[in-house]
């Protein structure tokens, strides 16, 4: 019998590297994070969902060296919230070397509809003519008769780091009206901008949510009336010349560098194309099995999923095992270089 006791092994501490973690604030059903959970084991990349319950933790271990995501998708942080533990997280993790779907100061400025605004209209992307109002200044200021001519009656106001259709006002026909705005949505800019009444289609809007995923463009009709998608059919691509469409999208991609977005496109009474929602980095995936009246049709959310999950494949520098979903090409799109395969170092004595 050995009676001498074993000796205790040291204790290195390990951070725990992940190819992919994504933030999601659980504010629709599970399809879509099942399907990227699904595609990530596929592809045998370390997963980890980020969740209301766990980010906290993870700053924390993020913060001290513990974890470290190659690639983070993020699908929730406010902008306009500096203080927001997600909006903490992901700038934390591009400081910390991780390739963030997209880098936190690219999405900050196409997000910011009046920061946007004026480069699409510098490289000619059609969009509502527009007045841009200041906050401070709101209070007191007035348009000119030749502004108001342009704007129109009723008009259009929105903040400009708004969403979820909070602090919009679809019926304004003054500037007191931007008090309704800031009101619902305390921001630092507002946007004035002329109503645009799409055309219709045996009844429905010739309105557009599209999806660009990296070098790929998914469009789908959105009525924008009753909130419903609908899948576009073969014969449409042709018969409504939707690659107009893609080619706009293309552009407000090379424009800001977005990797993912989604955007709203109307064709209006004139026949002209004009984008009404610019830049929405974090796509509201909603399924339609779960909500049939505000649901993105299912198979192009698990297309986008797998898109998504390509991409990150890429930007690891490995070749993907499984097939994407089938977008419409858009060309060479938005590549990022893949990172050190190694955890940065955060000074806090943690080795990868």
């Amino acid at each position: 019998m050995i009676d001498t006791p074993c000796s205790v092994p040291k204790v290195v501490a390990v951070t725990r590297i992940y190819d992919l973690a994504m933030t999601h604030q659980l504010d629709t059903d599970d399809y879509f994070i099942h399907c990227v959970q699904k595609l990530c084991a596929a592809e045998r990349l370390n997963f980890f969902l980020i969740e209301p319950a766990w980010v906290e933790q993870f700053h924390a271990y993020l913060e001290q060296g513990k974890v470290w995501p190659r690639v983070l998708l993020n699908m929730h942080s406010e902008h306009h919230q500096p203080d927001d533990i997600y909006h903490r997280l992901v700038k934390l993790a591009a400081e910390r070397g991780t390739q963030v779907i997209d880098p936190p100061d690219r999405a900050l400025a196409a997000f910011d509809k009046s920061r946007l605004h004026p480069r699409l209209v510098e490289v000619g992307v059609p969009v509502p003519w527009t007045l841009i109002v200041p906050h401070d200044q709101a209070q007191d200021w007035r348009m000119t008769e030749e502004q108001r001519q342009e704007l129109g009656s009723p008009f259009i106001i929105k903040p400009a780091m708004g969403y979820g259709r909070k602090g919009l006002v679809m019926d304004a026909t003054s500037e007191a009206d931007l008090q309704r705005s800031i009101a619902a949505w305390p921001d630092d800019n507002y946007l004035l901008q002329r109503r645009v009444n799409p055309r219709r289609v045996n009844g429905e809007p010739l309105y557009f949510r599209t999806f660009h995923v990296f070098d790929a463009v998914y469009l789908t009709w959105w009525n924008c009336f009753t909130d419903q998608y609908r899948l576009v059919a073969p014969q449409e691509q042709e018969e409504f010349d939707l690659g107009q469409v893609e080619e706009v999208v293309e552009r407000v991609a090379a424009l800001t560098g977005m990797g993912f977005f989604s955007s709203e496109i109307a064709q209006d009474e004139t026949g002209q194309l004009v984008v009404i929602d610019y830049v929405n980095d974090q796509c509201h995936l909603l399924s339609q099995t779960a909500s049939p009246q505000l649901g993105v049709p299912d198979s192009l959310v698990g297309n986008i999923a797998a898109k998504l999950v390509e991409g990150v494949t890429g930007l690891l520098g490995r070749a993907p095992l499984t097939g994407s979903g089938q977008g419409h090409s858009t060309g060479p799109g938005h590549a990022r270089s893949a990172g050190s395969e190694q955890a940065p170092s955060t000074g806090s004595g943690h080795a990868p």
